[in-house]
């Protein structure tokens, strides 16, 4: 996220380059989106509160988007579009 953040990369790019890789059959950015931005902010709070190490304080660009409602998957938006699904 952090490189996202700082628009080194393309969260398409980023999620390419783990894929091609390392070897991972979905990317950071993709499986956040997938799990929940929301989440994945939570578990940043969490560790960053327990462990207070810098490394860990949730990234920015995670802040506003769970602020602006983008949550990924759920909320049809998030590092990726979503399509919606039929109800």
């Amino acid at each position: 996220m952090r490189i996202a953040e700082q628009r080194v990369a393309t969260p398409e790019d980023i999620d390419k380059a783990m894929e091609l890789g390392y070897g991972h059959p979905l990317g950071p950015l993709k499986v956040s989106d997938l799990v929940g931005l929301d989440v994945r902010l939570a578990i940043a709070e969490y560790l960053f509160r327990e462990l207070r190490q810098p490394h860990y304080q949730p990234p920015v660009i995670l802040r506003e988007k769970v602020r602006a409602g983008e949550l990924g998957k759920k909320t049809g938006k998030g590092f990726y579009q979503w399509p919606k699904e039929p109800s």
